[in-house]
């Protein structure tokens, strides 16, 4: 009786034993289970993190990228002005050096019209007149291949683009009368452009 007292007493114990076993088996499998959803919950969040993080670095790049297209387009603009400027003043250089040697002949020729204007009355076959002649016709081919030509002035109305009066007299005739009556010193272009005006003197 004894023994079968022991041996139920030792299946309780063991069954006892088997439950907590069980017991702490499912505390240890929830735990586990836990543990692993844990996990995943952070796992997620790291990715998420990375995710977000990538996200932001390709926005920031992009970002810097169009930064500096705008300041490359900025540059290029500035770059072609700065060259377009540069060219037309090199040009305008050229074609203001070579005007300002051009003016510089205008008196030389005065000089040479004066000189045959006072060898009017000499024979043609007079050598003086013919040399000066003959460096005059140089002087004005030149004029002329540059561009250069006289402005009309005797007998056209007067014109303050055009012309530079330096007295009045009374007018010959009625139809005179607001025109150029003489020529002091010729007026010239060069192409469409006044480099000197004529000096005149205009009836009234």
């Amino acid at each position: 009786m004894f023994g079968m007292n022991s041996k139920k007493q030792n299946k309780e114990k063991h069954a006892v034993t088997n439950e907590q076993q069980v017991q702490e088996q499912e505390v240890v499998n929830t735990d586990t289970t836990t543990n692993e959803h844990d996990s995943e919950d952070k796992s997620a969040k790291k990715t998420h993190a990375k995710k977000d993080n990538r996200d932001l670095q390709i926005e920031e790049l992009n970002s810097k990228i169009a930064d500096l297209s705008d300041k490359h387009l900025r540059l290029q603009a500035e770059f072609d002005n700065f060259r377009k400027r540069t060219m037309k003043e090199k040009a305008d250089l050229i074609k203001s050096g070579g005007e300002s040697v051009l003016i510089s002949i205008l008196p030389v020729i005065d000089d040479f019209e004066r000189a045959l204007a006072l060898m009017k009355d000499a024979p043609d076959t007079d050598a003086g007149k013919m040399g000066t002649q003959l460096i005059y016709n140089k002087f004005t081919e030149f004029l002329r291949v540059n561009n250069i030509k006289e402005i009309d002035a005797v007998n056209q109305t007067f014109d303050v683009d055009l012309h530079e009066a330096i007295t009045k007299i009374p007018a010959p005739g009625e139809e005179m009368k607001g025109k150029v009556v003489d020529v002091v010193q010729k007026g010239y272009y060069l192409n469409d452009k006044v480099i000197r005006f004529a000096k005149v003197i205009i009836g009234e």
